[in-house]
């Protein structure tokens, strides 16, 4: 199942960056023998002033035809790392051949397209920065592949 993460706004260079470029490399080694990856960002023009509305018709025509839509936003279900290894799992199971994750600019994704999303999720209830939220996510699809393979989970 291939993975995209489609995002608003353009990640510069930087350590935000390396972490998530280091994340998905980890992910692509881990979930090839899975059945999960290649994984790639898709990043969309950050509309200043025009608005969600304007942002969400950028997402929508860059995912890929056919995906699993998951948003990531703060009215999403709140998941522990296995419970989102096991989503993973049971979509790829499913036979489904893409997953779009889709992270919002700094205003959050527009209502129409959360209402279109087939899933969602949440980093809890307090606001990301967007940027930051791309990292996080890649960390937690390595983290997936990680379970998935049946490589060790720590709980705290």
């Amino acid at each position: 199942m291939r993975i995209s993460i489609v995002a608003v706004g353009r990640l510069r260079a930087g350590p935000e960056k390396t972490l998530l470029d280091d994340y998905l490399t980890r992910f692509d080694r881990t979930g090839r023998g899975l059945g999960l990856g290649p994984a790639r960002v898709i990043e969309v023009e950050d509309k200043k002033n025009a608005g969600m509305g304007a942002e969400a018709g950028l997402l929508r025509k860059a995912l890929p035809k056919g995906a699993v839509i998951c948003t990531l936003d703060e009215r999403g279900r709140l998941m522990s790392s296995p419970d989102f290894a096991q989503k993973l799992g049971n979509w790829r199971d499913a036979g489904r051949q893409d997953l779009a994750l889709i992270i919002g600019g700094a205003d959050g994704i527009d209502p129409s397209l959360r209402a279109e999303a087939d899933f969602s999720i949440s980093f809890g209830s307090m606001v990301w920065p967007h940027m930051l939220v791309r990292v996080m996510l890649a960390e937690q699809l390595y983290r997936a592949a990680t379970i998935l393979s049946g490589g060790p989970y720590h709980r705290v």
